[in-house]
């Protein structure tokens, strides 16, 4: 049973997961390292992290890493099961330091934060990819040299 658990699943399925959270994903980290999309940047994002969310220099470093590589190699299809772990460890994090308080996005600008679904279905999404890997179309299974079946 942990064999079929470790081995990389060929379905298209992973292939959406991956594009789909890397899409959702990539501007944020963009938007925190390269300054994209109205973004603060690299030092506006470490600022805000190491100084209103209280973060030690190093976890506002990697979230940034995480969220702007992450997306990245999930598009390329490398080291996928690494990079959703991450990823789901960043989501987790922001839950329980920033959006504990409310389920639901704040769609009517009543609440005073956002809520939390959208990082539980980035998790979610990370999560399944754990599971079955980069699917189809991933560079980790050409690397592999690894037949590409679909299901």
């Amino acid at each position: 049973m942990s064999d079929n658990i470790l081995k990389p699943d060929s379905n298209l399925a992973a292939l959406l997961l991956r594009l789909f959270l890397a899409l959702v994903l990539f501007p944020h980290g963009a938007q925190k390292l390269l300054g994209w999309f109205g973004g603060f940047g690299f030092e506006g994002s470490m600022q805000y992290f190491t100084g209103q969310v209280g973060l030690p220099w190093v976890v506002g470093f990697l979230v940034i890493m995480i969220e702007f590589f992450g997306p990245l190699a999930l598009v390329l299809g490398v080291a996928v099961r690494f990079s959703a772990a991450a990823i789901a460890v960043v989501m987790a994090g922001i839950i329980a330091t920033t959006f504990h308080d409310h389920f639901f996005m704040d769609w009517f600008g009543i609440q005073h934060t956002e809520g939390m679904e959208f990082f539980l279905l980035a998790i979610g999404i990370a999560l399944g990819l754990i599971f079955t890997g980069g699917g189809v179309y991933s560079i980790g299974r050409f690397l592999r040299h690894e037949p590409s079946t679909s299901r």
